[in-house]
């Protein structure tokens, strides 16, 4: 293993989700999803989102599932039916979700999100409360896939979350782990900016469509960046995996999207470039992992180490102490050596 995916393993040991929390995510899920059987009309739940696609990164923050309605039972509902709005429906299951969850969490509340019920559970778990959010959703009678609400818009949307999950985690062993590693490092770099130019669904079908066998992580990660760099900077969009909703949308501009993929596409190419040299490396990947990576030639643990090391006195406010300001004299081990 070279020092290109030494570092990144050291990205994953920092974003890496917690058992304990991810094991209570399940479980909440699990406890929805049961509850929701009983409702009227209930074929069938089924989960979703990070959780099934084993993506979930640091800290657990819910756990995505939907249920599905028998349209047999609920004529009038959604395009196919009387093209009835999903609000009613989505308030009746929430009535039933609230006090049934709040038998296990007493302090449990149900509310709603844009795609259904959600359920907060105000009982952390490691400094973690994941919530739960519930689709409700219509078979398609045409076409694969569910109708699936949009509840801000008040009205139905064609998604196939199911065949999601079947798609993402599909394929030989080594390639789901290798597609579940770049997909977690593609989210956190996403998420450190303050406002992230794409969904967590969109950087995933991304890594779905480029990721193939034999492909190592860091070739991986280089491989979806650029091509997906590419592809937005030419004004072309990403389609939907399953083929039943329209294509993925950009959170921000195209232009900013593709330069900040074409920024960490280039770091990425650059450690792998010089991977036998361990500071060209960390220089490369903290240009794309500014918050998990540190600096090697300023700031951060390396300027400290830098430092500490001269042999004349240094100012506390130069390694970022606070307090009085004071001089910290380098300690010398025997023979001259820095006691480092």
């Amino acid at each position: 293993m070279g020092h290109t995916a030494d570092l990144l393993s050291s990205v994953r040991t920092q974003i890496d989700a917690d058992d304990v929390p991810l094991k209570e995510a399940r479980t909440r899920l699990q406890l929805v999803r049961d509850v929701a059987e009983g409702f009227p009309g209930s074929l069938r739940t089924y989960a979703s989102g990070s959780l099934a696609h084993h993506t979930m990164n640091r800290p657990v923050t819910d756990g995505d599932g939907g249920l599905v309605l028998d349209r047999r039972c609920y004529p009038r509902l959604g395009p196919e039916g009387g093209n009835e709005t999903p609000s009613e429906v989505a308030g009746e299951l929430c009535a039933l979700l609230g006090p049934a969850i709040r038998e296990m969490y007493p302090k449990a509340r149900c509310g709603t999100s844009k795609r259904g019920p959600k359920l907060w559970f105000n009982a952390p778990v490691n400094g973690q409360d994941p919530t739960v959010d519930l689709v409700v959703a219509l078979t398609r009678r045409d076409g694969d896939g569910l109708w699936i609400p949009n509840l801000e818009k008040d009205r139905w949307e064609a998604s196939h979350p199911e065949g999601h999950v079947a798609l993402f985690n599909a394929g030989p062993a080594s390639l789901r782990q290798t597609r579940r590693i770049v997909i977690r490092l593609l989210k956190a770099w996403n998420k450190q900016y303050s406002s992230p130019g794409m969904s967590s669904f969109h950087l995933s079908a991304l890594a779905w469509e480029f990721i193939v066998s034999g492909l190592g992580v860091p070739t991986a990660l280089h491989t979806v960046l650029d091509r997906a760099a590419t592809r937005i900077s030419r004004g072309y969009a990403t389609p939907d995996p399953a083929g039943v909703s329209a294509p993925l949308k950009l959170l921000l501009g195209r232009e900013i999207v593709a330069s900040r993929l074409r920024k960490a596409a280039d770091a990425v190419a650059e450690a792998i470039e010089h991977d036998t040299d361990e500071v060209a490396v960390q220089m490369a990947l903290h240009k794309m992992f500014w918050k998990y990576i540190d600096d090697p030639t300023g700031g951060g643990l390396a300027r400290t180490a830098d430092l500490l090391r001269q042999r004349r006195p240094v100012p506390t406010t130069a390694l970022g102490l606070g307090g009085a300001a004071a001089l910290v004299v380098p300690t010398r081990a025997y023979g001259g050596r820095s006691l480092l």
